[in-house]
């Protein structure tokens, strides 16, 4: 991935803030830091060149990996774990994946945690995470800030074009201190059959 140059923000919502500390970013500061992982936060890791790795840890944690800065993101589901829910979580330390909640939005009912087998289950939706208490870092890797009060809304949804199945991941960021405006983008992923080509890398500041 090329990363961006420095003072970029070309169609990206900051505000005058935002742009300030954009035009600050200092990579070489980041490592000295010890922050090279900046770049690789929820709001942005997915958007990353990568591969995915997701598996349930139980009836109600979902897991998801990625190669890109070896981050691990936990999604909660269950009581405690939706929409307003969040100040109910335990009170962990804001982190680069931060707190994540969710549930799934389908045409039928909602339900929480693993999906069960069998009939009636609903044709149509998708997975809701919304995450919070997040590390503040980059949504870009050249500088470009989400702080800590920031809210991420993403949308997981599954689609299948001519026999290959593919994930859709949209978010939606809203950052009080940075943004003028939402920021959102979709990206998407092709499922492999195996993990051919799976290459856990440590974060890079540049």
């Amino acid at each position: 991935m090329v990363t961006p140059p420095k003072g970029d923000v070309l169609y990206l919502p900051v505000n005058a803030e935002g742009r300030r500390v954009a035009d600050a970013w200092d990579p070489a500061k980041d490592e000295a830091a010890g922050e090279q992982c900046k770049g690789y936060g929820a709001p942005s890791v997915m958007h990353l060149p990568g591969r995915l790795h997701i598996s349930w840890q139980n009836d109600t944690t979902l897991v998801v990996e990625t190669d890109a800065g070896t981050q691990t993101r936990v999604f909660h589901f269950g009581a405690g774990s939706t929409g307003a829910d969040q100040r109910a979580a335990p009170p962990d330390a804001p982190s680069w994946q931060g707190y994540s909640v969710a549930q799934w939005e389908f045409d039928g009912p909602t339900r929480r945690g693993r999906m069960a087998g069998g009939g009636g289950q609903p044709r149509h939706g998708s997975l809701k995470v919304e995450t919070r208490r997040l590390r503040p870092g980059y949504f870009r890797k050249n500088g470009v800030p989400y702080g800590a009060n920031a809210t991420l809304t993403e949308y997981f949804t599954t689609l299948t074009d001519e026999g290959v199945d593919y994930l859709v991941v949209t978010n939606f960021l809203e950052d009080p201190q940075y943004l003028a405006q939402p920021y959102i983008r979709t990206v998407q992923f092709k499922r492999q059959a195996d993990s051919r080509g799976w290459n856990p890398t440590a974060c890079s500041a540049r």
